[in-house]
């Protein structure tokens, strides 16, 4: 039996792969930082995720390697970090990549440091023996070995000037600007967004290509204030292109993490819960304002997939699907027209692979080799529908023998050896994705969606919440823990602000404003503006960084500054759009350099800037002329908007006293809506509730 190091002690699915290497692993914590100091060694840390291609690659190559083991033993105190459970340390050492590197930066993520954890050495995937003039471990530890023996004084200044540049970097998004960015930065953000636009394959740039439907979100919304449908057309493509290719599983549904060429044709297989999250948003909203069924049909199926493959017994989402099988990344989702005509017989599977663009030699690449692997990904060139209507013959029952034979590939696919799963429960991302479902539940009125946000809320808030009524990060094997973040609170207010307006539950209303509350005291740079990714109290890193820039994930930055403008108009009280307004200002320098990188954040400012609207239901919640209204309401594409329910029930006047007067209408449910602080007066007629919120 192989004898298994410190991380066997811990929760994290990425920390225990790792607990059988002969490196000697520590978890992040004083017990390595005291050996390191003691023993005047430096501190080899790597930092990655439980799904993490590369990381299982290098963990094979170099961490279960007996010699290079012996290297880094000798060399380092070496500790493993999952940058899931802590973002905040993945955040402050992806900045010294980014410093160093003049490449690109990703995960693994390999740093050396000193006992004081100020860094001097940068790297991704290393090999065990260099090639291609990567170096490899078993010459680099040597050297960096040397190099601290023999040249200490010279690694100390370069940590420190690192350290420096580090600092600089993590204060310079909130660098003083003016005012809060303004109509020209929703503009500039647009144009940013046209000029790297890909009008043959949708989406933005070259490959690879990453969904970043905030990006998509915030154009729905530049075309609803300004009528341009060059907006629109970017976004339809996008999510049409992104439907059709393999990057979105068209056997068992839900989308993979990126695609490696500029097609969308070619994924990177593994499945994170926040981009189903927000590519449920993002179809969610195209259909209200399209109303094309496909992004109805999509989202549903996205949300299909979640339901079905992602949720915890408890009520949590887990966090990510790998992409590899049996070791080879792809192996789980890929077919070769064999295997395709052993499932489905010789004329559906004829179907299937002129369908989707399988053929015998198949057309998949594995990375490493380049070779075929014989297997095909099952991609469209066109929408089912089309294609179906060209072969000739009765669309419908065309479509109805794909979809038969689509089920019989997932029974047959469900029997192979499935991919990891990480199954940790991260409060923010579950923030997402409670968002999304209450978003869909809303739009496509589906009360099960709902549920099962309401059940990932009430076991967030019961589980993962300490007894100071503040929030924990990570749930796992019946344990809580870890240290919360912004992120948290942003996402999950977030969530619950979507969830009221699925449910009227005034419950969740109320959390998210105590939430916030926390959030304000707890992360709010009272000095200079904005949130930091850390509490105050929180452990103390060589650096307290705030992050604005919308990458895969919106930043907490981004997502409060829409938090704080609904909870303002909601309850009335102008100091949350005061504070909002300041958080604007504090990062108004770097988004006005580069609107498009801050798209999230656009979208708070469109709602800032206006045309917005309250919207207040006075009614018994479930009655007929409630759900008439609401129906209208929901079914006019808004995204600046809130809508609150009084009913007899309701204690919402507490939260918000300005509805106290805002009665039903001869005993009749009403709505009063008012857009930019100029309120109509109250109907009943659905319709006409339609004509006011489509000025």
């Amino acid at each position: 039996m192989t004898e298994r190091n410190r991380l066997a002690n811990e929760k994290s699915p990425y920390l225990l792969q790792h607990a059988g290497n002969p490196v000697d692993w520590y978890p992040w914590g004083e017990e390595a930082f005291e050996k390191a100091a003691r023993e005047d060694k430096p501190i080899l840390l790597s930092i990655g995720y439980s799904t993490c291609h590369w990381c299982h690659v290098m963990e094979h190559e170099s961490f279960e390697d007996p010699e290079v083991a012996r290297l880094m033993n000798e060399a380092f105190v070496s500790i493993k970090v999952d940058r899931e459970e802590r973002p905040d340390i993945d955040a402050i050492y992806m900045t010294v990549c980014q410093i160093l590197s003049k490449g690109g930066c990703g995960w693994p993520l390999n740093i050396v440091m000193t006992p004081d954890r100020k860094p001097f050495f940068a790297a991704t995937y290393i090999p065990k023996e260099a090639r291609f003039g990567r170096a490899g471990m078993v010459d680099l530890v040597p050297k960096i070995k040397e190099i601290w023996d023999t040249q200490r004084d010279e690694v100390v200044r370069s940590a420190e000037s690192i350290t420096a540049a580090m600092r600089k970097a993590a204060d310079a998004p909130a660098e003083a600007g003016g005012g809060a960015p303004g109509m020209s930065a929703l503009t500039t953000g647009f144009n940013q967004l046209l000029g790297r636009f890909d009008e043959i394959n949708g989406g933005f740039g070259t490959a690879p290509k990453f969904p970043t439907p905030h990006n998509l979100v915030f154009l729905l919304g530049d075309r609803k204030r300004t009528g341009d449908e060059e907006a629109l057309h970017m976004v339809e493509k996008t999510l049409t292109e992104m439907r059709l290719g393999g990057i979105y599983d068209h056997v068992g549904f839900g989308f993979h993490r990126y695609s490696t060429d500029a097609e969308w044709l070619l994924p990177h297989f593994e499945k994170m819960l926040y981009d189903q999250a927000l590519l449920v948003m993002a179809y969610t909203e195209a259909y209200q304002a399209t109303g094309r069924e496909d992004y109805k049909k999509t989202a549903r199926e996205i949300i299909e997939y979640v339901l079905r493959d992602m949720a915890s017994p408890e009520g949590g989402f887990y966090s990510a699907e790998d992409a590899d099988s049996e070791g080879v990344e792809g192996k789980f989702y890929v077919w070769t027209t064999e295997e395709l005509e052993a499932v489905l017989g010789k004329e559906d599977a004829g179907l299937i692979a002129r369908l989707y663009n399988a053929h015998p030699g198949g057309n998949y690449s594995e990375e490493a080799s380049g070779e075929s692997s014989g297997g095909n990904i099952l991609y469209l060139r066109d929408t089912l529908d089309e294609l179906a209507m060209s072969f000739g013959e009765d669309a419908g029952a065309v479509l109805e023998r794909v979809e038969t034979a689509r089920l019989k590939l997932f029974e047959a696919r469900e029997r192979r050896i499935h991919p990891h799963k990480d199954d940790k429960i991260l409060t923010d991302w579950n923030g997402l994705m409670i968002a999304a479902l209450s978003k869909a539940a809303s739009v496509f009125g589906e009360p099960s969606y709902a549920d099962a946000a309401k059940k990932a809320a009430d076991f967030i808030l019961t589980t993962l919440r300490g007894e100071d009524g503040r929030l924990l990060h990570r749930y796992r094997a019946g344990e809580a823990g870890i240290t919360r973040h912004a992120d948290d609170y942003a996402f999950l207010i977030w969530g619950l602000l979507e969830l009221y307006e699925a449910s009227f539950d005034a419950e969740y209303l109320r959390t998210a404003i105590t939430l916030q509350k926390d959030m304000n005291e707890r992360y709010l740079d009272e000095e200079r503006g904005g949130f930091y990714f850390t509490a105050n109290d929180a452990e103390e890193m060589i650096i307290r960084h705030k992050e604005v820039y919308d990458g895969a994930v919106p930043s907490a930055n981004s997502a409060a500054l829409l938090n704080l403008l609904r909870i303002g108009r909601i309850t009335g009280d102008a100091s949350y759009e005061e504070a909002a307004e300041n958080l604007g200002k504090a990062f108004s320098a770097a988004v006005d350099q580069a609107p498009s990188a801050y798209t999230q954040l656009l979208s708070g400012l469109d709602f800032g800037i206006g045309p917005s609207y309250e919207v207040v239901i006075s009614g018994e919640s479930g009655s007929q002329g409630v759900e008439s209204i609401l129906e209208a309401v929901r079914g006019v594409y808004v995204p600046n908007k809130i809508v609150l329910l009084r009913d007899s029930g309701s204690d919402i006047t507490d939260i918000a006293p300005f509805t106290q007067e805002q009665e039903m209408i001869d005993g009749k449910a009403a709505a009063y809506v008012c857009m930019n602080y100029e309120c109509e007066l109250p109907v009943t007629d659905p319709e006409k509730i339609r004509e006011l919120l489509s000025k």
